[in-house]
């Protein structure tokens, strides 16, 4: 499989899930709001989240993928030896997370309080509901990370799209519970809600033992064993979760920040304009990082340097072709986004106005996201996990100085503001590192292309705000009058984008997939 179909395929299950979680929000949005509920619920959900994205995007992917590709190539493609290295990682792994998901079942509260300091108002019921919802939400740590390392084997093995389908699992079980509690109250909805979290996980589970025995990995549970691999990969994983995460690791602090100082709705405002923000990221970002590990891989153990090199630079090409027109999208069209998609019900007019401001400052960022993930690959299949951790650091400093800063002038656009910066700060860093060590440097067919996408994104973006201006939006009094609108916008933009694109002559579709096929990236 060539990296562009592996992006095209990771990137369009992607966008199911992300499609099904919008769903999901919309009804979330409609039958609990941005109140109280709403936001215990999405306390609880923060931590399963968390370790979705360090694990199941990030640890195992950096330190498990490239040390099973190399078994598996050093043996000639026999699987025999990376099999057996696979049962050893299950066997440390599934006693580890037993233990740790009872202890932090028992130490639900001191976690709860750690993620929110208590709440704002010091309300107790408040602090309660969130304990008992946290504890319902914790198994789905354990399950997430083994559903990890089995969709790490996958994707070693090509197979890319089974483990980029489990997040749709997810998101269908969360809607089948809101359905299922519809025009309950709003908290035994939200309980519901922390229920089916846990039961997710399960059927993610399923689903990648049904994946593994497809592609005839079948995993033996042995007795623990610390073996030079296993801990290798130890070293390696944890400084992977934390260069990987974070983004995440930013938006826990703030969601602890929001829920200790701000107003009530704070977090569930920030919650759905970081979900809009997560869209394209997801898509893209996550689409071309995880397609890209494997071949990176391939070509610095093959020693082909330069061959890694025009990799990354058309991966990175390919990100902002993509992710620049979104983040100005998102800018510019968030209140209708924001109106169109969940202003109704307990979602209100007041709630769209405060989600719709930090969606706008949280896509400022999102090219910074997407070059995260493209950028770090770079240092992860050369099995340094170590240098992103300490870029990651400096980021997460970077973001708690920003809000401690601009929390209080700003409320919750301060957050959005010192994410969005610490997420440039960290893709700043990133690209230095590699680029003073030799290993990377923008090409001229970057060079010469950059301009161009920014230039062509500039010219949709005035598209947009004339089309903004001209059309009556606010008086749209119907949710099919607004959806009309909003549909006018984007296919305008698009039009105007692809047009601009193709004028400037910047990339055709001919030379992305001459670039991407296998050995000639």
């Amino acid at each position: 499989m060539n990296l562009l179909r592996a992006t095209a395929t990771i990137g369009g299950l992607t966008l199911m899930s992300r499609i099904a979680g919008f769903v999901r929000d919309v009804l979330m949005a409609r039958y609990i709001g941005a109140g109280m509920a709403a936001d215990v619920f999405l306390i609880a959900f923060r931590l399963p989240n968390l370790f979705r994205s360090l694990f199941a995007e990030g640890a195992f992917s950096a330190a498990f993928v490239p040390m099973f590709n190399r078994q598996v190539g050093e043996d000639g493609g026999d699987l025999r030896r990376a099999r057996r290295f696979a049962e050893d990682v299950l066997s440390v792994l599934l006693p580890v997370l037993l233990l740790f998901t009872f202890v932090m079942v028992v130490a639900a509260g001191p976690v709860v309080w750690a993620l929110t300091g208590g709440f704002r108002d010091d309300d107790p019921a408040k602090f309660a509901l969130a304990v008992d919802f946290t504890r319902l939400t914790f198994p789905y740590l354990m399950l997430v990370s083994l559903v990890a390392l089995m969709g790490g084997i996958l994707n070693s093995l090509g197979r890319f799209w089974v483990n980029a389908a489990a997040p749709v699992l997810l998101n269908i079980t969360l809607i089948s519970s809101l359905l299922l509690f519809a025009g309950k109250a709003d908290v035994l909805v939200a309980r519901g809600l922390a229920l089916a979290v846990s039961l997710a996980g399960v059927a993610q589970l399923l689903w990648l033992l049904w994946g593994c025995l497809r592609a005839d990995v079948r995993l033996r549970l042995r007795r623990p064993r610390l073996g030079a691999d296993v801990r290798r990969m130890m070293q390696l994983i944890v400084p992977a979760a934390l260069g990987a995460g974070a983004v995440q690791i930013n938006l826990l602090i703030s969601t602890a920040l929001a829920a200790r100082f701000l107003p009530e709705g704070a977090v569930s405002w920030l919650y759905y304009a970081d979900r809009l923000n997560q869209l394209p990221l997801g898509i893209i970002g996550i689409g071309v990082g995880t397609a890209l590990l494997p071949a990176l891989s391939r070509q610095i153990g093959a020693g082909e340097d330069a061959a890694a090199q025009r990799t990354q630079n058309r991966a990175i090409e390919l990100a902002l072709l993509l992710t620049l027109p979104c983040a100005a999208g998102l800018a510019l069209l968030a209140a209708p986004i924001i109106g169109t998609l969940l202003e109704q019900g307990a979602f209100l007019a007041s709630d769209t106005g405060a989600t719709s401001a930090a969606l706008s400052v949280f896509a400022l960022g999102l090219p910074a996201y997407v070059l995260i993930k493209v950028l770090t690959p770079g240092f992860h299949a050369r099995q340094d996990t170590a240098t992103p951790v300490r870029v990651a650091l400096g980021a997460i400093a970077i973001n708690l100085i920003g809000n401690l800063l601009l929390i209080w002038p700003l409320g919750h656009i301060g957050i959005a503001v010192a994410t969005a910066v610490s997420a440039w700060a960290n893709a700043a860093m990133l690209y230095l590192l590699l680029h003073r060590r030799g290993l990377f440097a923008i090409d001229a067919r970057l060079r010469r292309t950059l301009p161009r996408l920014v230039l062509a994104t500039a010219l949709m973006g005035a598209l947009l705000a004339g089309l903004l201006a001209a059309l009556p939006f606010a008086a749209a009094a119907t949710l099919a009058g607004r959806a009309l609108l909003l549909l006018i916008l984007i296919i305008g933009g698009a039009l105007a984008y692809l047009a601009a694109v193709r004028l400037l002559g910047v990339i055709t579709f001919a030379e992305f997939k001459a670039q991407f096929r296998r050995g000639k990236a």
